[in-house]
């Protein structure tokens, strides 16, 4: 969805073919320099902190998607929403790891992949029908607001969980 809000923001300009795979590449570029960082901070400051600060970057990032209307405010988005990728994917897979058993850690991973290849399935199926009726704002300003809304939860079970221990 991304990149079809980008080729529609670029279909102007004389090169979106070339456009696309460059905004790919810078998004992937960041995402390389980044996760390293992102994963010195998962050591220091936390992986709960750390994943909560990438979804807040993702919900920003989304919310600026929505009402980005220049090809320089989408290549920056771009390359801004690499940054989400560095600081989540790292210290999510720390966190499996710090959870789950050593001796069901395979099955642990198994299960959170699953999940996440079933959620993403059904979170680009939602994202696409709210395009398809509403438009590309609506379906960019409501997955900011659920992952919010996830960063919210995602806060409180971790202080239910501290709590309970």
């Amino acid at each position: 969805f991304l990149l079809l809000r980008a080729g529609g923001l670029l279909s102007s300009s004389a090169s979106p073919l070339v456009a696309l795979p460059l905004l790919w590449m810078g998004l992937h570029a960041v995402k390389v320099v980044s996760s390293y960082h992102g994963g010195r901070l998962a050591d220091r400051w936390g992986r709960r902190r750390t994943i909560v600060l990438g979804w807040a970057v993702y919900a920003a990032i989304y919310l600026a998607f929505g009402y980005a209307t220049t090809p320089l405010q989408l290549g920056l988005l771009f390359v801004v929403y690499g940054l989400y990728h560095g600081l989540t994917e790292g210290a999510e897979k720390a966190l499996i790891a710090d959870i789950v058993p050593a001796a069901q850690r395979g099955a642990g991973f198994g299960w959170y992949y699953l999940s996440q290849g079933l959620l993403l399935l059904l979170a680009n199926l939602m994202f696409g029908a709210l395009w398809d009726a509403f438009g590309a704002r609506v379906a960019f300003l409501t997955s900011a607001g659920v992952a919010a809304v996830a960063s919210v939860a995602f806060i409180a079970l971790a202080r239910e969980r501290e709590l309970t221990r």
